[in-house]
């Protein structure tokens, strides 16, 4: 490997990546964005990496949620809103079950990149380069539209922006208040057609909150009442995108990816010897590795290796997922591998990438129940395991879109077409993911490492 600089990665194999035909532009591109603003602070990714080392002592939870693929002609304030309140939601059910913080972490602000698992789309006898996201090429089905273009990555960075913006003062400014949160929480209760399920933990943190205002505390008096921290995350896919924003911080010295505050690398991407676990390996921001049921014993081992040789901490979530039938074939196998080398992560459960199938009315879907069932799936194990089961990562929407199946709504096959959104895979709709959120509040609970 070579020493690691922000630019060294391209001396390696760099998968997923797209061709620009205009080399010029491109370096016009990464230049422009070389210069632009950081979007996130090194501070705030230390933060964030203090509160991950508390979930790995079994002393948190990780919920991690928001878009398969964020979309510009999609993007509204609105949404950005919606998708943040389920997420204030889900964490103040999932932390009064567990009893524990729940660090909040949105799939916002930058998850443009898509990998795909072919390099071109067929349709009928026309091929074309597929669709990688918003931030490379258009989802539209034509020659032009699927060109690779670099000046997407200044209006993702510009999106993005806006984007941080609003989420600093959805969390800072009132909006996630706790007495607001439990307010919402109470429509939903009230308005969903299971609510009678959800009633008696509802009822539970009715009576908390009443007894904490009885006690003198409220959103005037106790900041931690009116406010939240809430971080960013994103797949770093499109490396010239990463690297054009990755900055030296001028109190530590160290190097950090100012396009978010978390990112991780997909199963597609993260072959130890590659260009993406390369990068990665020189930003100090807590990093993601996605755990499909490819993963081998050593191919774990030397990406932890490469990420976090000195086993610091708050470094790395790794993030599961193997699909509902096959998390008890090769789940174990992981916890087993770590515990034996004494590493510290965070345990994350992703249920959604499968559990994806194709429905009979040809679009492609994810059961809720295959869902539940393989976060319940990890539950168990962990607790099998005596390891601490950290964390939840979703790809869900605020907006009442009908791309899973299942869950208090019934939504059937048929129902498919009727709000399907996505721009690439299936999401959660805010009420299915909040529903979930209860359906597991009661396997929460504190499991502190001795």
């Amino acid at each position: 490997m070579p020493q690691w600089t922000p630019d060294n990665w391209r001396k390696l194999n760099a998968k997923q990546m797209p061709t620009y035909p205009d080399q010029q532009l491109l370096q016009h591109v990464e230049g422009d964005l070389s210069r632009l603003p950081p979007l996130i602070f090194a501070g705030e990714a230390r933060a964030l990496k203090r509160d991950l080392t508390k979930v790995a002592a079994g002393q948190g939870f990780l919920i991690q949620g928001g878009d398969c693929a964020e979309s510009f002609d999609e993007f509204h304030a609105d949404t950005l809103r919606d998708s943040f309140r389920v997420l204030m939601q889900m964490a103040v059910v999932l932390s009064f079950s567990g009893g524990m913080h729940v660090v909040k972490v949105g799939r916002m602000a930058g998850q443009f990149a898509k990998p795909r698992s072919s390099d071109h789309e067929q349709q009928g006898d026309i091929s074309l380069p597929s669709y990688r996201g918003d931030i490379i090429n258009h989802i539209d089905f034509s020659a032009d539209a699927r060109i690779p273009d670099p000046r997407r990555m200044l209006r993702a960075y510009h999106q993005s922006a806006t984007s941080m913006n609003l989420l600093r003062a959805f969390a800072h400014g009132g909006y996630a208040g706790l007495h607001r949160v439990h307010q919402w929480m109470q429509e939903f209760v009230s308005g969903s057609p299971q609510g009678e399920r959800f009633s008696a933990l509802a009822h539970r943190i009715d009576e908390s909150m009443r007894f904490i205002k009885a006690c003198g505390i409220d959103a005037d008096n106790t900041p931690v009442m009116r406010e939240t921290a809430f971080y960013t995350s994103h797949e770093a896919l499109l490396l010239p995108y990463e690297q054009a924003l990755t900055r030296q911080d001028s109190i530590s010295g160290e190097w950090y990816d100012c396009s978010a505050h978390m990112l991780w690398v997909g199963d597609r991407t993260r072959d130890p010897d590659d260009a993406h676990i390369y990068f990665l390996s020189g930003v100090q921001n807590p990093l993601g590795v996605k755990c499909g049921p490819s993963m081998q014993r050593d191919d774990l081992l030397r990406i932890l290796d490469c990420l976090n040789p000195t086993d610091e901490a708050g470094r790395i979530t790794l993030i599961v997922r193997m699909g509902a039938d096959k998390v008890h074939d090769y789940l174990p196998n992981l916890i087993e591998v770590v515990k034996e080398s004494g590493r510290t992560v965070v345990w994350s459960c992703d249920p959604m990438h499968g559990n994806t199938v194709k429905a009979s009315s040809g679009f492609k879907t994810r059961p809720f129940l295959s869902i539940l069932k393989e976060v319940q799936e990890f539950f168990a194990i962990h607790r099998a395991m005596d390891t601490h089961p950290g964390g939840m990562h979703i790809e869900m929407t605020g907006k009442d879109v009908t791309e899973c199946t299942g869950g208090a709504q019934d939504i059937s096959d048929q129902d498919l077409r009727d709000r399907y959104h996505t721009h690439c895979d299936p999401r959660l709709n805010g009420t299915q993911a909040l529903e979930l959120a209860f359906m597991i509040a009661d396997g929460m609970r504190p499991s502190a490492k001795k």
